[in-house]
């Protein structure tokens, strides 16, 4: 009798240990403060949490990990499990996906742009560039396309584009390069001081990076339909930590991509439906460039592909295939 009890009781407290050692808790190093950029990571986490009934925990922090151009180098050592980078960033260290920061790929919509990124990010090419950084490719940020805020009098016309300051990254900063303007790669949350103090005229950014870093504040006009391309800025996850979950809470990271990005969706529609409002209370004016300014743009710009294609093979990356591969998915969508 006591035997059995004692082999009852030694069950019960190996299966209050193995309960309590099955609880996982994993960081995520964002940048800024929530915002319509992070929503789908904010969904992620409430997800997972009510998925696994509180034992699998993402917590989220906003720069306190890590510097926003060294998420990848903390998800390589392990530093957290999971993060957010912008390819423009640091292009050597993720060449394969910076196809998706190609200047007028064509994407319209921001579904479009979770078709063509999660495409790429499947490619094996890519998936093995990020692996040498222990990454793991979860889910994309998608944005729509890309416009610029400035300051002074509006440019409407490409020769106005000359000497022009701006922050732009990766794709974008090298076609305002060929049309005489002068890039610069500061981080989204430097573009504010950079703006404030004269180090740049204008910054392109999507509409919701324009509000939540306040470059629209010190804006004069805006550019509602120059679209020349995006930025894409993945969240990843390292590898081991990914591997060491149990089959249940990997299930429920997984299964919670799609929902999490629906939701992003959702709320930076929303916000899209109020940007007009906020152009309004801001007193910014809207700036329409001319389609035959557009197309002199697209022209300029189109040795930007050449030389990316030809810096890709170099790397050993296949440029071709994952261009072509971002066409033909679009091509699917429609």
């Amino acid at each position: 009798m006591n035997g059995t009890i004692t082999k009852a009781a030694l069950a019960t407290v190996a299966i209050a240990v193995a309960g309590e050692s099955a609880a996982v808790e994993w960081n995520v190093s964002l940048w800024g403060a929530r915002r319509a950029f992070t929503e789908h990571v904010e969904k992620l986490a409430e997800l997972v949490d009510q998925k696994t009934g509180g034992e699998f925990t993402i917590n989220i922090s906003y720069g306190g990990l890590s510097n926003n151009r060294e998420n990848l180098d903390g998800i390589e050592i392990g530093a957290f499990e999971m993060a957010q980078f912008c390819a423009g960033y640091h292009v050597d260290k993720n060449p394969s996906i910076t196809v998706l920061e190609l200047p007028f790929l064509g994407v319209q919509t921001l579904e479009e742009e979770v078709a063509v990124s999660h495409a790429v990010y499947s490619h094996p090419a890519t998936q093995a560039d990020l692996a040498r950084w222990n990454a793991k490719l979860l889910m994309t940020s998608p944005m729509p396309q890309y416009n610029i805020v400035g300051t002074g009098e509006p440019r409407d016309e490409l020769s106005e584009f000359v000497g022009m300051r701006v922050r732009a990254t990766g794709g974008l900063g090298k076609a305002f390069k060929a049309v005489g303007a002068v890039p610069t790669s500061v981080t989204a949350t430097e573009a504010y001081s950079a703006m404030e103090s004269g180090v740049v005229d204008t910054v392109a950014f999507a509409q919701h990076a324009h509000f939540a870093f306040k470059t629209i504040d010190l804006a004069k006009w805006w550019t509602e339909n120059l679209n020349p391309g995006t930025v894409n800025c993945p969240v990843v996850v390292n590898i081991d930590a990914y591997e060491s979950l149990s089959d249940e809470h990997r299930a429920a990271l997984d299964g919670s991509v799609d929902e999490a990005l629906r939701h992003y969706l959702d709320n930076y529609g929303t916000l899209l439906d109020n940007w007009d409002r906020i152009l309004d209370e801001k007193n910014v004016a809207r700036v329409h460039i001319a389609d035959e300014e557009i197309a002199k743009f697209r022209e300029v710009a189109g040795p930007v592909l050449e030389e990316w294609r030809e810096r890709m093979i170099a790397q050993g990356i296949p440029a071709q295939e994952l261009y072509d591969l971002v066409q033909s998915t679009l091509e699917s969508m429609r």
